[in-house]
């Protein structure tokens, strides 16, 4: 009977605790983002960064715009990453019916050779703004955590508080997805390679990554992109 006692005890945990890395982050921060991912035709990058840039600076237009910036991944030409700010969730699904948007789809449409992967996010840690120059290196993080071993949340937001004080750094933003608060995305913008190679090989950076890797439910995604003017 004690047995049966212990296994329910240990399925009802198992149900909790998938149920809370599901459940969307509590913040009281309205901002609403998207991180999107888009792989188009080498032959049709330049069409491909003509209609990023048109659906860019339409968007500006919209309401609830906060920042709409669009990268290049350095190392594999046509692959681009769009970060996008919102003033909240309900400006942001209006401006995902808005006419911008859809013709920023429909050109894509004939040359993407993937989805065009957009993920909404909420606010973990963020800093005082973008901080960019066109020389800037602009590195995207996935981070997928499983389990209750480590208190991911707060990890993530020691290292961007480390991280924000690294010479050379511009930005290290933390957000945390809307739907799955276990998955989170590191925006970081570094003012040159020798200063993000500093804060590679930081100790704070080495003990942040030994941290999480134990509860890492897939392998830390990371991405190295330059600005599109």
């Amino acid at each position: 009977m004690r047995r049966l006692s212990n296994i329910l005890l240990v399925l009802v945990f198992s149900v909790f605790n998938a149920t809370a890395q599901n459940r969307g982050p509590t913040t009281t921060d309205p901002a609403f983002y998207a991180v999107s991912y888009v792989e188009v035709m080498p032959s049709s990058k330049a069409a491909a960064v003509a209609a990023l840039k048109q659906y860019r600076d339409a968007s500006r237009k919209d309401e609830g715009y906060v920042s709409v910036e669009v990268h290049e991944q350095i190392g594999r030409s046509a692959h681009f990453v769009v970060l996008e700010k919102w003033a909240d969730q309900k400006t942001f699904d209006a401006h995902g019916m808005a006419a911008d948007t859809k013709q920023l789809l429909n050109k894509l449409e004939a040359i993407r050779l993937g989805s065009y992967d957009q993920r909404p996010y909420r606010t973990l840690t963020v800093g005082s703004g973008p901080g960019e120059n066109d020389r800037a290196i602009v590195v995207v993080s996935h981070v997928d955590t499983a389990g209750p071993q480590v208190d991911s949340p707060g990890l993530l937001r020691r290292m961007a508080e480390d991280s924000r004080k690294d010479e050379g750094n511009l930005r290290f933003d933390v957000l945390q997805g809307a739907m799955r608060a276990n998955h989170f995305t590191i925006v970081e913008t570094w003012r040159s390679e020798k200063a993000l190679e500093a804060h590679a090989s930081a100790a704070h950076t080495r003990q942040f990554r030994d941290t999480i890797a134990p509860v890492l439910g897939s392998p830390l995604d990371e991405r190295v992109f330059k600005v599109v003017d």
